[in-house]
């Protein structure tokens, strides 16, 4: 019997396209979802289905629909490519019973997924995520699909294209003064990295005195000499934009546009530890909001100072939006966010959203008259100066127990001369120093990759971290 390769991971299924990303096996997902909703009434509200701009995301998405029509269940379609979190409202607006959105995030190209959402927009719970699984293992032995062809799902009704965008747009504008932004006389470059997010910073913002100027804002399923990944190594073009422009500020969104990267006005990238922590720090004082900040392990300690300082709780969590969204919705919080640069916010769908982080980091700069740079010296004059770097190594899978023993025989009374505080398990291996500094050895839950993270008083330190954290692993 050949092997069921679908196994979803921190958030939704993910393959190579074409290997194990085919359409027969997008249509077992498919079922395997349909079964779900209609094993709990959700197929009575129907399902949204987006798809973002890699190698034949369309077509995936129609044959999505296709199954859920073939199921009877009422599908909303995107008409055209659209970020994760314009789905997400859109199944809010629909009143629907959760989403489909084909894509693979900030993979590399050969990479497509399919993401799950539920009924509030937010990513698909541990729990659902089981039972799916269960569906699609079924699915997967027996092969049986029920399908409908488009056109016949089209013409019974039970496919209905469903412009995502405006209703998105007009939630933006309720949450933030886009006049107020479009008024300032400031030049924003924008890295779309030829993902689903293209357009939509000129739509929002069009029309004023700032100027934005998009760069690789075309489709381009290639993704051509970078990841579609906000990070440093892949925003060098925009970085260099930035300085030749003489631009207050450089935004990237990643291919579904649910990952935020911030270049400063001197081309020099803010990591996303950076930019979490001003977001907090423009919610929490220039806005005057207050609330829970809910962190993965991989984020900040800069927060907890924050929390201190304004007198707010933060709680903290595994990697994954998928745990981020329910503390968020259960504690009303003002801020949620992750490492990997994805942040949602109180009073929108509880999601990551680049689009309106974006907004608000430019917010910040308008009302408080500091350039990006200025705003990061702000910040440390009040938490403390923090610096952090991530290095990612690929492993073959047979790499990962032997990996994890080496981590486990290691005894860390100690690192680099400074005793450790804490070690916990929670998510990888944390060592946590007297100091507050942290170094985290952990698997990705998205891709064969082992990450090792650090945060400390200064980057020779973080430099050295990770060396230790590399030696330790044994990569």
């Amino acid at each position: 019997m050949i092997k069921n390769p679908i196994k979803f991971g921190t958030d939704g299924w993910r393959a190579v396209i074409a290997e194990e990303f085919t359409f027969d096996n997008v249509r077992i997902c498919a079922q395997g979802l349909s079964d779900y909703l209609k094993q709990t009434r959700l197929a009575d509200s129907g399902l949204v289905i987006g798809y973002d701009t890699r190698f034949a995301s369309e077509d995936f998405a129609a044959a999505t629909a296709e199954v859920a029509a073939g199921n009877g269940i009422k599908v909303y379609l995107s008409p055209r490519s659209a970020p994760t979190q314009v789905v997400s409202y859109g199944v809010v607006t629909k009143k629907a019973g959760g989403a489909v959105i084909i894509t693979a995030s900030h993979n590399p190209a050969k990479y497509n997924g399919f993401k799950i959402k539920s009924p509030d927009g937010s990513s698909a719970a541990p729990e659902v995520v089981a039972e799916v699984e269960k569906n699609i293992a079924r699915t997967f032995d027996d092969r049986k699909i029920n399908r409908l062809p488009l056109p016949e799902a089209i013409k019974k009704g039970l496919v209905e294209y469903f412009d995502l965008e405006p209703p998105y747009l007009a939630q933006i504008a309720r949450l933030i003064d886009l006049d107020k932004i479009k008024q300032a006389r400031l030049k924003v470059l924008v890295d779309s990295m030829y993902g689903a997010g293209a357009g939509y910073f000129k739509t929002l913002l069009g029309g004023g005195a700032m100027e934005i100027i998009e760069i690789n804002s075309e489709r381009n399923p290639a993704f051509p000499g970078i990841n579609p990944e906000p990070i440093a190594v892949n925003l060098k073009k925009l970085s260099a934009r930035v300085k030749e422009e003489r631009a207050c500020i450089g935004l990237a969104t990643d291919g579904d546009a649910d990952r935020i990267g911030v270049v400063d006005e001197n081309g020099n990238f803010l990591t996303q530890l950076q930019v979490y922590a001003l977001l907090a720090l423009y919610l929490l004082e220039t806005k005057g909001e207050r609330g829970a900040i809910i962190k993965t392990i991989t984020t900040t300690t800069m927060l907890y100072r924050l929390g201190e300082l304004f007198k707010v709780p933060v709680i903290e969590t595994p990697v994954g939006f998928k745990y981020v969204a329910p503390l968020m919705m259960a504690e009303n919080a003002l801020i949620g966010g992750e490492e990997s640069g994805g942040y949602g916010f109180r009073g929108h769908v509880p999601e990551r959203d680049a689009i309106l982080a974006g907004l608000y980091f430019l917010d910040f700069v308008v009302r408080t008259g500091k350039t990006p740079a200025q705003l990061l010296d702000y910040l440390y004059s009040k938490v403390g100066p923090h610096f952090y770097e991530r290095i990612d190594t690929k492993f073959s899978e047979d790499q990962h127990q032997t990996v994890i023993r080496r981590i486990q025989q290691t005894k860390a009374d100690s690192i680099l001369g400074v005793k450790v505080a804490k070690v916990d398990t929670v998510d990888g291996f944390r060592f946590t120093l007297v100091d507050g500094t942290w170094l985290l050895i952990r698997f990705s839950g998205t891709e064969p990759v082992m990450r090792i993270y650090a945060e400390s008083d200064s980057l020779d330190r973080v430099h050295k971290l990770l060396e230790y954290g590399r030696q330790m692993a044994g990569v």
